[in-house]
């Protein structure tokens, strides 16, 4: 089987997402699979997973080949558990994501884009510390409207952007966004085996995205 690239969606389902932005994100996984469907690199190497967050997380779809993914149902309500989603996404990349051994050459390092609209509910000093004992190529985190906590998530990742709101268009000129660094990544590891080290090694986000220094 050929390396794979894993890429990890973790999607805040917490209550105010309710309306416009849930169904932004869920139009927005639609046009994300439909899109990387279309380039050969993404289609033979991108692996996606959906994990989401409200009172509890959930992985909704496991690391699954972009042929056979199926749009999950996607609702909003609850709190916003962080912390419990950071920590299932560590234990999936442990057990998900298969590591080289001195006979085999392992999946390439998962890409993770993680969306939130709020502050967490629970605490997520663990769900970090988990996050730092496996390995990851880049953790993008999303701070979705003005209500978003940046400063916790500069805790998890040194890429932080924000969207000013979290209405239709803007959530789907991220989504654009996350599809093209996908088919990026995918080309640069078919290409020159190298995996995306950080923001520059990304297309450039579109005016909708504000990278948060």
């Amino acid at each position: 089987m050929a390396r794979r690239l894993p890429v990890y969606l973790l999607l805040d389902t917490s209550g105010s997402m309710s309306g416009e932005p849930i169904e932004a994100v869920k139009n927005g996984v639609q046009i994300l699979v439909s899109t990387l469907r279309q380039d050969p690199y993404a289609l033979e190497t991108a692996y996606l997973s959906v994990i989401t967050f409200d009172s509890s997380a959930k992985q909704l779809v496991p690391l699954t080949e972009l042929s056979a993914f199926q749009q999950p149902s996607i609702t909003a309500s609850g709190a916003t558990a962080l912390g419990e989603a950071l920590s299932l996404l560590a234990s999936k990349i442990e057990t998900e994501v298969i590591k080289t051994t001195p006979d085999v050459k392992g999946d390439w390092k998962p890409i993770v884009f993680l969306m939130t609209d709020g502050s967490p509910t629970d605490n997520v000093r663990k769900g970090i510390d988990a996050l730092k004992n496996v390995k990851t190529a880049i953790i993008v985190a999303c701070a979705a409207g003005s209500g978003a906590d940046t400063a916790t998530l500069k805790l998890i990742t040194e890429v932080v952007v924000s969207l000013d709101t979290a209405d239709a268009d803007t959530i789907k000129a991220f989504f654009k966004w996350v599809s093209a660094s996908i088919t990026t990544g995918s080309q640069k590891v078919d290409q020159t085996q190298k995996e995306i080290g950080g923001l520059d090694d990304l297309p450039p986000p579109p005016p909708e995205v504000n990278i948060v220094i």
